[in-house]
């Protein structure tokens, strides 16, 4: 036997509106059927208030003297809405008062006096309550009949109390029915106007989905939801295209980037071919050529694939490490390379951190690299490293000409250059601060830069110290040049 599959409704206006229509039915109809509880259990109470009520009337006059009523006093005492009926000595029915009350109700009652009875469903008597009041003693003249009764029989229909429910059943069922149609037809309305946001940010993800890259999606400027969605998603999509025209950028500089390694050892290749390099002098010239633009390809090859590796967010070695201890050693490599230069280092004996060695020490060589390259021969560059209980900041800081806002903006920028006329022996490949950044950002740091024309350019690097790092101690030392 097959499963039965409901679809599920395929709109959002289908689920709202059957939600709200569905919420409305329960509502609805229990309030009509708590109505009808409610109603006949106050027909009920008020039947029976009115039999309990006569009774006490009844039991009053049987406490005077003398116990003597005739009948139209027996009809007051009952009240013109109830039937009574007489119950002689002997127990027959002798007398009927005010409506007929059919004869089984003397049998039901016999048994139980005093209470007041629901009777339903008996053969030949309709729906009513009944009370059956002993009054031993009481003689009732009718007719100029005197009879010595032993009760009183009091009866109250309530089949027109049922007809007054079934009446009220039927109206509520027809006032839910109207409710619900009115209800659905303007829960209609609401939401075409409401979802009507919805339908444009559905054209304008069709028109961005079909090519146009400069569609977004409307905004009222108001603060309703379909505002913060239709911001929320066109947030998304100028992130997306960013993201493609720095891929487009990124893919464009690199090409460039090794198109003129590539262009300078085709030439050579050429010239060998052509028969130009003859002279052994020549050939090793050509060749110490070629190697030197290989080695540059595969360094840019090299940058190229830690930044990959770092975008993908995999993870680096975190060893213990003393940042002091790299910082010294960097700016040892640093004045072999330059010695013409001062190069000031003023670190504490020690600082812990926990980190990748090797990277780290890559982002000191880049950063002391980069205040080098960047700056006129003779110009001052200072290395320091300091430490808080949770951080260890690390500046190198230069005495150069410095850079406009603009640049500042900029450097982290891959493949970018403040002077784009320099070649690539003088401005690097322009990886240099990227790297740095990526490399910072995998452990938790960040890097800033402090630069301003004839201002000198500091660059800052924060990270944070690690669970087993060891407090710094605040002693620091001067390291000559």
């Amino acid at each position: 036997m097959s499963r039965i599959r409901l679809r599920p409704l395929a709109t959002i206006r289908a689920r709202i509106l059957t939600g709200v229509l569905l919420l409305l039915i329960v509502g609805l109809v229990g309030n009509s059927v708590a109505s009808v509880f409610t109603l006949r259990s106050h027909l009920d109470e008020r039947a029976e208030s009115t039999l309990r009520d006569a009774r006490d009337r009844i039991h009053r006059r049987l406490a005077e003297a003398p116990a003597d009523i005739d009948g139209a006093q027996l009809a007051t005492l009952a009240a013109p809405s109830i039937g009574v009926m007489v119950i002689d000595s002997e127990g027959n029915v002798t007398q009927q008062i005010a409506f007929g009350v059919p004869e089984p109700v003397n049998t039901v009652t016999a048994e139980r006096p005093d209470q007041v009875l629901h009777i339903t469903d008996h053969p030949g008597v309709p729906d009513l309550i009944a009370l059956r009041i002993p009054t031993p003693g009481l003689t009732i003249t009718v007719v100029d009949q005197k009879i010595e009764t032993s009760a009183i029989v009091l009866a109250l229909r309530t089949d027109l109390d049922r007809v007054t429910v079934t009446d009220f059943i039927s109206r509520q069922a027809s006032i839910v029915g109207t409710t619900l149609v009115l209800a659905a037809v303007l829960g209609l309305a609401v939401l075409k106007y409401g979802l009507r946001p919805l339908g444009r940010m559905a054209d304008a993800a069709d028109a961005l989905a079909s090519g146009a890259r400069e569609e977004r999606l409307p905004v009222r400027g108001g603060h309703s939801e379909t505002d913060r969605l239709a911001a929320a998603v066109n947030n998304a999509f100028d992130v997306q295209a960013r993201a493609e025209s720095n891929i487009r950028s990124f893919a464009a500089d690199a090409s460039h980037e090794l198109r003129t390694p590539l262009a300078t050892i085709s030439g050579w290749l050429d010239l060998y071919h052509q028969g130009g390099l003859r002279d052994p002098a020549a050939l090793d010239r050509a060749m110490e050529r070629v190697d030197a633009e290989a080695g540059r390809m595969r360094a840019l090859v090299e940058e190229l694939s830690l930044l990959a590796r770092l975008d993908a967010g995999r993870p680096l070695s975190s060893d213990r490490l003393d940042l002091s201890a790299l910082a010294a050693d960097v700016v040892d490599d640093a004045r072999v390379v330059a010695p013409d230069r001062s190069i000031t280092l003023d670190v504490p004996p020690s600082v812990q951190v926990v980190g990748d060695g090797p990277r780290l020490q890559q982002v000191l060589h880049n950063l002391v690299g980069n205040a080098i390259q960047h700056t006129a021969p003779g110009t001052p560059v200072r290395v320091s490293v300091t430490a808080t209980p949770d951080e260890a900041l690390v500046s190198v800081s230069d005495a150069g000409p410095g850079m406009r806002a603009a640049d500042v903006a900029r450097v982290f920028d891959r493949f970018w250059r403040a002077d784009a006329s320099r070649n690539q022996a003088q401005g690097g490949s322009g990886l240099g601060l990227p790297i740095v950044q990526a490399v910072i950002h995998a452990h938790r740091g960040t890097v800033g830069i402090d630069s301003g024309p004839a201002a000198g350019t500091t660059v800052t690097v924060r990270l944070p110290r690690g669970p087993k790092a060891a407090p710094a101690r605040q002693k620091s030392k001067q390291v000559p040049d």
